[in-house]
């Protein structure tokens, strides 16, 4: 009976949690949305100093010093020019010229040729057909140069034209991959498809709001669905990547590699910039992998929102960054 009364109890207080943070990931994707909040951020000087930890900068100058630094540290790297859902060609096509752009910058300054590009920035929701010509072009000039570019996921009504260019850049260079999100129910089909096709994954939670039928609506399913899937990867993948900030994850992943044997050469960690550096240079000590995802741009707000969005324990885990440099700056002082 009490046993009975315990798992009740532990399972209305996970649906609770589960309430309220759901009810905070949609408030900050709707705030996302408000252009008149992003010029409020834009103009807070408090806003744009914690906002300055997270992105590397508004300027192409300011993101190469921050991956000068990181590649110091011994971290990899991929570049995010931030911008998402244009309205014309026009600035589709301007998009994928600061990528070409900063394509050729990475390879001037001997740094991490590795970028990741969002299709509705160039052009998804616009012109399929020039989305296509312009993640072809930067595919192409990203080969010439010995360059790597990611796709990233955006919400599920984009997923299977995602997943149709990618394949289709794929054929045309191996240079490029794309990452899928846990939380939907569909990725395990997708991650069996992409292994056979060896296309490079990177495996996150999810980022966006989307309904019960198409995503798991609760963490402990997408926790499950996302060791599931790193599993898979680990063992039948192409060089994954997997993304995560959890240390709860991150020991899991430890530990699953050393049992099956699987060398660490064989994926890597990606985390965030700004978050949880400690950790990143912690993995990278012991000899992981790991590479970062450093934003940079005039279009940080959606960003950063989103990322708020994606779990809203990330707003802890952004204040506990701050607090732990915070101490081991007095520490060395």
């Amino acid at each position: 009976m009490t046993g009975t009364r315990v798992g009740r109890a532990g399972r209305a207080r996970v649906a609770a949690q589960d309430g309220v943070a759901h009810g905070l990931r949609v408030a900050f994707l709707w705030a996302a949305r408000r252009r008149r909040l992003a010029r409020l951020a834009a103009g807070s000087a408090l806003t744009r100093g914690t906002v300055r930890r997270f992105v590397a900068g508004e300027t192409l100058p300011e993101a190469l010093a921050a991956l000068q630094r990181l590649q110091g540290r011994g971290l990899g790297t991929t570049v995010d020019v931030l911008g998402e859902s244009v309205t014309t060609a026009e600035a589709a096509r301007a998009a994928a010229e600061r990528y070409l752009e900063v394509l050729a910058a990475l390879a001037d300054r001997g740094l991490d040729r590795n970028v990741s590009v969002k299709l509705t920035q160039i052009g998804l929701d616009v012109d399929q057909e020039g989305c296509r010509e312009n993640l072809l072009r930067i595919v192409a000039r990203a080969a010439e140069l010995d360059a790597f570019v990611r796709v990233d996921m955006e919400d599920h009504w984009h997923t299977e034209r995602t997943l149709a260019l990618v394949r289709e850049a794929h054929a045309a260079h191996p240079n490029v991959g794309v990452v899928l999100q846990a939380y939907l129910r569909r990725s395990a089909a997708d991650v069996a498809e992409l292994n056979r096709e060896r296309i490079r994954v990177r495996l996150c939670k999810g980022a966006y709001d989307e309904p019960a039928e198409v995503a798991f609506p609760h963490k402990v399913d997408v926790d499950d669905s996302f060791r599931r899937l790193a599993e898979t990867l680990l063992r039948e993948g192409e060089h994954p990547a997997l993304a995560t900030h959890d240390e709860l994850l991150i020991a899991w992943v430890r530990g699953f590699v050393e049992r099956e044997g699987i060398d660490r050469s064989r994926f890597e960690f990606q985390m965030l910039y700004g978050v949880r550096r400690d950790l990143q240079e912690r993995l990278a000590a012991e000899g992981f992998a790991v590479r970062v995802y450093v934003p940079f741009g005039t279009e940080w707000y959606p960003y950063f929102m989103r990322r708020l969005a994606e779990r809203p324990a990330n707003v802890l885990f952004m204040a506990q960054s701050v607090l732990r440099e915070g101490r081991r700056t007095r520490a060395r002082r």
